[in-house]
């Protein structure tokens, strides 16, 4: 079964996402299917990245409608230089996502596909993923159904940053990562990290 999500990112004014936090944490209380909302640390700085889980797709985007049309989205408008809202569809092998902390840190791996690339992709992850997943979790894969397409993204967390250096090279030297040939399939490449705010229920 695949799952559906609403993946947000807001860029930002340098310097400004502290000051984001408590209105964020308002705009954001009864958005359906809350799960998460970070901050970047490294990589694309001052960027807000939202994740939601979608049940509804028509519900989905009536909800966007409203964000958008509130002259103020999520209550940030002030600090706002950029905006996209799309919708990904998790690896039908994977979880669906839940909440808890399984940070703080989260790298976000964002890739455009080549135009014959998400089968092959597709494939190779649900070979090798049990691989990977005994060395440290992945949290989710998946790709766009809307925007540009076909958009990767896969997120995997890590309680510190020597943390993800350590387990990633041992991934790669007991060859369990990447898939081989995975690469092959790529246009695209930007890895970015994300720590959570404090109400987020992904942390």
């Amino acid at each position: 079964m695949s799952h559906y999500y609403d993946v947000t990112i807001i860029s930002v004014r340098p310097g400004t996402h502290p000051r984001t936090a408590a209105a964020l944490e308002d705009g954001l209380s009864g958005a359906p299917g809350f799960l998460g909302c970070w901050y970047s640390e490294i990589g694309a700085l001052n960027r807000i990245l939202i994740i939601r889980q979608v049940d509804d797709v028509a519900a989905d985007l009536a909800w966007r409608a409203a964000v958008l049309n509130s002259g103020d989205p999520f209550g940030i408008g002030q600090f706002v230089t950029g905006l996209s809202m799309d919708t990904y569809t998790a690896f039908d092998f994977l979880p669906p996502l839940q909440a808890g902390e399984f940070g703080p840190y989260y790298e976000v791996r964002s890739y455009v596909l080549k135009p014959d690339g998400l089968g092959p992709t597709r494939a190779l992850w649900r070979e090798w993923v049990p691989r990977r997943v005994a060395v440290s979790p992945l949290l989710t894969a998946m790709t766009s159904v809307s925007g540009t397409v076909a958009r990767f993204m896969h997120i995997w967390p890590y309680k510190t940053l020597d943390e993800r250096a350590r387990l990633r090279a041992k991934a790669v030297a007991e060859n369990l990562w990447p898939p081989r040939g995975g690469p092959d399939h790529l246009l695209e490449q930007q890895t970015d990290i994300y720590l959570p705010f404090a109400f987020s229920p992904l942390r």
